[in-house]
């Protein structure tokens, strides 16, 4: 694996990884690819010793033991102290008791996305504004302390590196359109350059072509990542950053009444929320509203104003469609009224075609619609590093990325990814992104739709997110 020429960064301390899923198995590679590693400086800390061989095939340690709010001090103790390093890929392990845990002892953190305990999505004595994402990630900002040690928020591919392709993507659009638009130099510059450019909504857009074989059978639910991961956040009502030029809640929406107020929830699992998006290979498709930090922390960091009415604030959700076999799973597991089927299965050497399309797609703009993101095929995964699929290895990109940021810079609090300088985390993480590119589009959610638009659609604002959403 050289995907590029680097010179190993050092990193003296230890490093303690929590979960051993898909993600914590493909991110080892790159670790010990880019840091000065030995292995007797690494710990896995994991559930269950699903694919440990790796582990072992690295020479490094592992205990297996479920962590919970009751032993995680206990049993992280001996491993974390000032100057290690605690990177979480656990699911059902809560990010804010860790990161607490890791600033009381002056320890480096990283999260690919923001986990309560176990059953905490679901808990009937909180309510649904309570237990989502943006309750969570209100509760990690609240830990920043200025020159405390380094925490990075959600920092895999989305949320992760897909907020420094918002960046890019700004940029791109400005020299375009013929704006002279340098860099902006703080978050204020950054909101201003979008609404400048009239940027009214942004999507994560994803279309996961990857097919595997054995193809899914019934009872069995298949996905390119965790399955418990992906089924967790699925059936966690939908989340999205609600934009300034919105005109109205959706019937089933609500405001949280608490924090930066840059999002909102919806009465319905994820992943019974569908919603019109485009990305270059598929064209025009339907995804699925998945909750996920990016939609909170990039409307917010897009924000001009404060509150509920503020003067400029994109709308932003991420739009999934997952890997055709995941999508039965999901049917099937709807049908099912939301149990989980007995088998599950994460495809990664099954894989025998298909490239995983994920980027940005921001609307509103003179130009119209534009994505920018990476094509990763499977066969170019495992050519760059051993034990990942495309999924995988775009997740573990921004892992990566991220824990060389925080090294490098220790003493910065709590972060999200929209506060680390986009061009270096792009720099690091484009050797791993396959083919990175740059389309335009005239598509909008209105467009070929006219015989069949329903009695609310407002045709003078294509960007009302009344005209995404599926009925």
């Amino acid at each position: 694996m050289n995907p590029s020429a680097h010179t190993p960064i050092p990193f003296p301390g230890r490093l303690t990884i929590v979960g051993w899923g898909a993600i914590a198995q493909g991110v080892l590679p790159l670790l010990f690819g880019h840091f000065a590693l030995r292995p007797e400086q690494v710990t896995i800390v994991t559930a269950d010793a699903d694919g440990i061989g790796e582990a072992q095939a690295y020479g490094v340690s592992h205990m297996i033991l479920p962590l919970d709010r009751d032993n995680f001090r206990h049993v992280l103790a001996p491993l974390v102290g000032a100057g290690d390093f605690l990177l979480n890929l656990a699911v059902n392990v809560a990010s804010v008791a860790l990161i607490e845990f890791c600033r009381e002892r002056g320890a480096l953190y990283l999260d690919a996305c923001i986990e309560p305990w176990a059953g905490g999505y679901t808990d009937p004595l909180l309510s649904p504004s309570q237990r989502s994402n943006y309750a969570l990630r209100e509760q990690a900002k609240a830990l920043h302390r200025p020159g405390g040690p380094t925490a990075v928020l959600t920092h895999g591919a989305n949320p992760g590196w897909v907020s420094h392709f918002v960046k890019q993507a700004l940029l791109d659009i400005a020299r375009d359109c013929g704006f002279a638009a340098m860099p902006p130099a703080d978050r204020a510059g950054w909101a201003r350059l979008a609404q400048t450019l009239g940027v009214r909504v942004i999507h994560i857009a994803e279309r996961d072509w990857q097919v595997a074989e054995p193809r899914k059978r019934p009872g069995e639910f298949v996905n390119t990542w965790s399955v418990d991961g992906f089924v967790g956040e699925g059936c966690q009502p939908a989340e999205l950053g609600w934009g300034s030029h919105e005109k109205a809640l959706p019937p089933d929406g609500h405001r949280h009444g608490f924090g930066c107020e840059a999002a909102i929830w919806l009465e319905r699992p994820g992943a019974a929320t569908r919603v019109r998006t485009w990305t270059p290979l598929a064209g025009p498709l339907h995804g699925f509203l998945i909750t996920h930090g990016e939609a909170i922390s990039i409307a917010d960091y897009l924000t001009i104003g404060a509150g509920t009415t503020p003067e400029y604030r994109p709308t932003v959700h991420y739009a999934y469609h997952p890997c055709d076999d995941a999508v039965l799973s999901l049917h099937e597991l709807a049908g099912r009224e939301w149990h989980l089927q007995e088998n599950k299965r994460i495809v990664r050497d099954e894989i025998v075609s298909g490239v995983d399309e994920l980027g940005v797609l921001l609307l509103g703009h003179p130009k119209g619609a534009y994505w920018l993101g990476s094509r990763l095929s499977h066969a170019e995964a495992k050519r760059l590093a051993p034990y990942n699929s495309a999924t995988v290895l775009q997740v573990t990109a921004g892992v990566m990325s991220g824990m060389i940021w925080a090294i490098e810079n220790p003493a910065m609090g709590v972060v999200d990814p929209d506060e680390l300088p986009y061009d270096e985390m792009i720099a690091l993480c484009r050797p791993y992104l396959g083919e990175v590119v740059g389309v335009y589009s005239d598509w909008t959610p209105l467009k070929d739709r006219a015989e069949f638009f329903p009695q609310d659609v407002d045709v003078d604002d294509p960007w009302q997110f009344k005209n995404f959403r599926v009925s």
